[in-house]
C-alpha cells in the first residue's frame, strides 16, 4: 500500500491496527480531540472499507490521512476478534460536537461547511454558532450532485471555501468522493489547516436526523437504526456491504484475505 513519507507528528505516536487492506490508528475520543488541529482525518467506517475493496483511485490515497479513526461499532468488535482491539470506536458525529466545543474560545479555529442539501447546512451553521456562542463557522456551501463532473463547480466550491478566511474545513460529500475532492484540490485552499471528511454529520448538526440512543450505538445497532429511518438511501450500505465485510474480516482471521490491488 503506498503509505504517505511526510505524515503528520501525532499518527506517529498510535498504532496501527491492520484491517482489510485498510487500517485505523489506536486512539481515544479525548486524545483526537486534544492533539489534532491539523492535518488530514478520516474517520473509516464499513461502507467505506468495502469501497476500498473496488475503488483503487480511494486506496491509493488512503496514506495522505494522517489520522484514520475506527468510525463503526462493528469494526470496534472486529478489531477485537482479530485480536487487536482499539481504544474505543471514534466516530465522526461523536467527534465534531466535542470539537467544536474544545475550540469554543480559541479565535484561530473556524470551520467551513462544505456539502449537504441546500438550506441543511446553514441551518447546521446556525445550530454550531449559537451553540459556540461566536461565528465559528464562517460559510457554507451545497455543491450540485454531479460536481466532479463540473469544472465550475468545483471552482466556485474552493472560492468559497477561501473567501470565508476558515482555517478548518468540513466536507460532507459522501464516502469516498469528499476524501478524493480533498487530497485532490487542498492545496487551492491553502489557507485550511485541518481538513474533516464527516458525511452525515451536517445532517446531525442540521437537526434534520435524530441521533439514535447511546445504548443503541454502543451495541452496534446504529446501523439498524438508520436502516429503519431512511431504508432507501442506508439499504445498500448495510444490508448489501455489511455481510461481506464480515466474511472479509473472517477470512483476514484465517490468513485467507488477499488485498484485490496486490499490496500488503
Amino acid at each position: 500500500m503506498q503509505q504517505s513519507t511526510d505524515a503528520a507528528a501525532p499518527a506517529q505516536d498510535y498504532p496501527r491496527v491492520e484491517m482489510l487492506n485498510a487500517y485505523v490508528h489506536d486512539l481515544s475520543m479525548e486524545e483526537l480531540v486534544e492533539n489534532f488541529d491539523e492535518g488530514l482525518l478520516l474517520t473509516l467506517h464499513v461502507d467505506m472499507i468495502m469501497k476500498l475493496q473496488q475503488d483503487k483511485e480511494f486506496y491509493d490515497i488512503l496514506g495522505a490521512f494522517d489520522i484514520i479513526t475506527c468510525d463503526s461499532q462493528i469494526m470496534y468488535f472486529a478489531t477485537k476478534f482479530l485480536g487487536h482491539p482499539v481504544q474505543e470506536r471514534v466516530s465522526g458525529s461523536d467527534y465534531f460536537p466535542k470539537f467544536y466545543r474544545h475550540h469554543k474560545d480559541n479565535p484561530d479555529m473556524t470551520v467551513f461547511l462544505l456539502g449537504g442539501k441546500p438550506g441543511i447546512a446553514e441551518r447546521a451553521a446556525q445550530n454550531i454558532n449559537a451553540k459556540v456562542g461566536r461565528a465559528f463557522i464562517p460559510g457554507c456551501y451545497a455543491p450540485a450532485f454531479n460536481f466532479e463532473d463540473d469544472p465550475a463547480e468545483i471552482d466556485r466550491m474552493i472560492e468559497a471555501v477561501n473567501a470565508s478566511g476558515a482555517t478548518a474545513c468540513l466536507v460532507g460529500l459522501g464516502g469516498g468522493r469528499q476524501e478524493k475532492f480533498i487530497v485532490k484540490y487542498r492545496d487551492r485552499m491553502p489557507g485550511v489547516k485541518l481538513w474533516l471528511p464527516l458525511g452525515g454529520t451536517i445532517d446531525y448538526e442540521s437537526g434534520t436526523f435524530a441521533r439514535p440512543p447511546t445504548w443503541i450505538t454502543e451495541g452496534g445497532l446504529e446501523w439498524l437504526y438508520r436502516l429503519v429511518k431512511e431504508p432507501r438511501a442506508r439499504f445498500h450500505r448495510y444490508v448489501i456491504h455489511e455481510p461481506p465485510f464480515l466474511w472479509a474480516v473472517l477470512k483476514q482471521k484465517l490468513g485467507l484475505y488477499k488485498n484485490p490491488f496486490g499490496g500488503v
